[in-house]
């Protein structure tokens, strides 16, 4: 570890922080309908939208509605992106002549971007055409973002309203996520990625001869536009199969450093949005203080893991880091955060290759995703499940004191603490339940390429990515089979929805009580002793759940290196 490198990770995190205020602040105009700097251009768009829709803005929607929509809204999402797989050899934009998308893997693929997660058992540029990745999976990359935000603005409401049955209008929060947030900054920042290098084009692949005389044919498309709401959408799918450790997605240090900064930017102004909406910007600062202590420690470990290098290496004399699967223009500090970041995140994307890194580097990601992803999480996504453990670390303090739990006003009650239990439980059963079923079935024990808690490690890895919507991979494992394609895919729609629905029903119940005005015994939820809780609880939660099985993986795999213990390559 250098003092650049801390250096880099103080830049980054004060950049996050710096974009928190001024971007929720904007975000908040927006979702309470106030005029923002964009309303003279973009309000027209919005009410033509709404009177082509059939729309009336001003009808909001009870819980069970609002969900309704959402789901509605996803299925036909998912049968249009299947179509276009499945159809893309005889529609236009294709001029590599890509085939069809088998129904498995297209079937994987709809599943995982109109859930967010973007999982990619496939490379890109060898069997997307243009059309499929613009239509199909940047528009899906767009929406289903959105999605994840309208979700948390109306559990937001459900804090902040009283006495009322309705949570707003999903289409609407749908509308003015795309338009006001997602679309403006996307524009500017596929110019700035264009500036860096990136690609923009609808022209074929190049044909090249390299320095040694041999032919190379190189993938170009419309790049920098998909990588811009990959990562400002927390999506993360990569245009080419090596994701941000391409050049032609991740050219330079700038473009990486502002690559991480864009991932983080949506998600930790939202936390800014619920403290502004509640009235107490201060319950947001709480909230992201407990992201921030997580991510820091996720940081520091990783950081001093792959600094380290590998003991079977220190063994023989060779002394440094661990640069393997890592691209040199990035280094080991760039890679790590980036890494930390994007699991963080729930985005997915990855700028080196985390089957490369050490044990221990590897289980951060892994617990990063465990968690729930609400380490700032998915846009959206990481405010609502963080929220979730709120109601959990809120009842646990009202056990603790004897008396009935309140969070800003709203008594927590039986109804509240089974949604929001379901929606953690629901992760661990499809991370641990899958993988334990790939370990005993031929079907699943073909796919890790290496043999021992490494390839345990790359099966655990999958289906946790999946579960967690994050979308990143350790690599080694060879998913693209019916068998993984089918899990998976279930996977990522029980992660998603399976929390998405439980909060707002939280939502809804929460929204139908009045407030109770804060007393002498109210446990105050915006400083240190709550953040320390939250941090506690889940902590607590994930340890218990998932801790048998990181031992078996890069545990027990950190600890054989170490004895000079190395496991056969194969399944």
């Amino acid at each position: 570890m250098t003092l650049i490198g801390w250096i880099q990770i103080a830049l980054y995190c004060a950049v996050v922080l710096a974009l928190v205020k001024p971007l929720g602040l904007y975000m908040t105009r927006v979702f309470t309908g106030e005029r923002t700097l964009l309303s003279p251009v973009l309000g027209p768009v919005e009410r033509g939208l709404y009177r082509l829709a059939g729309l009336d803005e001003r009808q909001e929607q009870h819980w069970l509605a609002y969900a309704g929509a959402m789901v509605v809204f996803h299925i036909l999402g998912f049968l249009v992106l299947y179509g276009i797989l499945r159809l893309q050899a005889v529609l236009p934009l294709n001029p590599a002549d890509q085939s069809a998308v088998a129904p498995d893997l297209a079937f994987n693929t709809s599943a995982s971007f109109i859930t967010n997660t973007n999982w990619q058992s496939y490379g890109g540029e060898s069997t997307l055409s243009y059309l499929s990745q613009m239509l199909g999976l940047t528009h899906q990359n767009f929406l289903s973002a959105a999605s994840g935000m309208a979700a948390a603005v109306a559990l937001i409401r459900g804090f902040s309203r009283a006495s009322t049955r309705t949570l707003g209008s999903f289409w609407v929060d749908l509308t003015r996520a795309t338009l006001y947030v997602l679309l403006p900054l996307c524009i500017v920042y596929t110019l700035f990625l264009v500036w860096q290098g990136i690609p923009q084009t609808l022209g074929a692949s190049v044909d090249a001869t390299t320095l040694e005389g041999a032919k190379q044919t190189i993938a170009l498309g419309p790049v920098a536009s998909q990588v811009a709401i990959k990562l400002l959408g927390t999506n993360g799918g990569g245009f080419f199969n090596a994701n941000a450790a391409h050049p032609f997605e991740n050219p330079t240090a700038l473009a990486n450093f502002v690559q991480m900064v864009s991932i983080f930017a949506i998600g930790a102004a939202l936390t800014n949005v619920f403290g502004r909406m509640v009235g107490d910007e201060r319950q947001g600062w709480a909230i992201l203080a407990a992201m921030g202590v997580l991510f820091i420690a996720g940081v520091a470990v990783t950081y001093w893991a792959e600094a380290a290098g590998t003991p079977l290496l220190h063994g023989l004399g060779l002394e440094g880091g661990n640069l393997e699967g890592k691209e040199v223009r990035f280094g080991i500090v760039g890679s790590a955060l980036f890494a930390v970041i994007t699991t963080a995140a729930s985005c997915g994307a990855v700028n080196a290759m985390h089957d490369s890194f050490t044990a221990l580097g590897g289980m951060i990601p892994l617990i990063n995703m465990q968690l729930g992803e609400i380490i700032v999480g998915g846009v959206g996504a990481g405010l609502y499940g963080m929220l979730i453990f709120v109601v959990v670390a809120i009842f646990v303090a009202g056990l603790m004191v004897g008396r009935t739990p309140e969070y800003l006003g709203k008594k927590i009650e039986a109804k509240e603490v089974k949604m929001a239990m379901l929606g953690i439980l629901c992760l661990p059963l499809m991370m641990l339940g899958f993988t334990a079923l790939a370990t005993v079935l031929p079907a699943g024990l073909a796919g890790p390429a290496n043999a021992g808690p490494h390839g345990f490690s790359e099966i655990l890895y999958a289906y946790t990515s999946a579960a967690a919507n994050n979308g990143s991979a350790f690599a080694g494992l060879s998913a693209n089979t019916l068998f993984y394609n089918s899990t998976l895919a279930l996977a990522m729609l029980v992660g998603r929805f399976f929390v998405k629905i439980p909060a707002l029903a939280i939502a809804g119940s929460l929204a139908a009580k009045k407030t109770v005005p804060a007393s002498a015994g109210t446990f105050p939820t915006h400083g240190g002793l709550f953040v320390g809780l939250l941090v506690g609880v889940i902590v607590i939660i994930g340890g218990l759940t998932f801790f048998p099985a990181l031992a078996l993986g890069p545990i027990v795999e950190h600890l054989a290196g170490q004895a000079g213990q190395t496991f056969a390559t194969g399944g």
